[in-house]
């Protein structure tokens, strides 16, 4: 089992930038996948960025590509979501997964959320 919390939400103006971080707890391998997912109120949840446990691969849907950064820091735990550039469109609650690293975008265990809110 893995546990995951996220934290760094909040409202920022169009323009600016937030940090969102996810403390991961259990059993995490190496070859785990960490992912960002994001739901805007009447939309589906979508992919935004992912990376291997280890940080040597990143992996980014096109609409946050130049502007969003995922990262880990493994001697914490944690990984963390730099999204700079935000656009009123960022707006949502943004979810950290984990997966066995098998795809990209299917991952198994999920975090509550963090609701990011990005006024114009």
């Amino acid at each position: 089992q893995v546990q995951l919390v996220e934290s760094g939400g909040g409202l920022v103006q169009a323009g600016g930038s937030l940090r969102l971080s996810c403390a991961a707890s259990g059993r995490i391998f190496s070859s785990y996948a960490m992912g960002w997912f994001r739901q805007a109120p009447g939309k589906e949840r979508e992919f935004v960025a992912a990376i291997s446990w280890s940080g040597g691969s990143t992996y980014y849907t096109d609409s946050v590509k130049g502007r969003f950064t995922i990262c880990t820091d493994n001697a914490k735990n944690m990984v963390h979501l730099q999204m700079n550039s935000l656009k009123p469109e960022d707006t949502a609650v943004y979810y950290c997964a984990a997966g066995d690293g098998s795809s990209w975008t299917e991952y198994a265990y999920w975090g509550q959320g963090t609701q990011v809110t990005v006024s114009s």
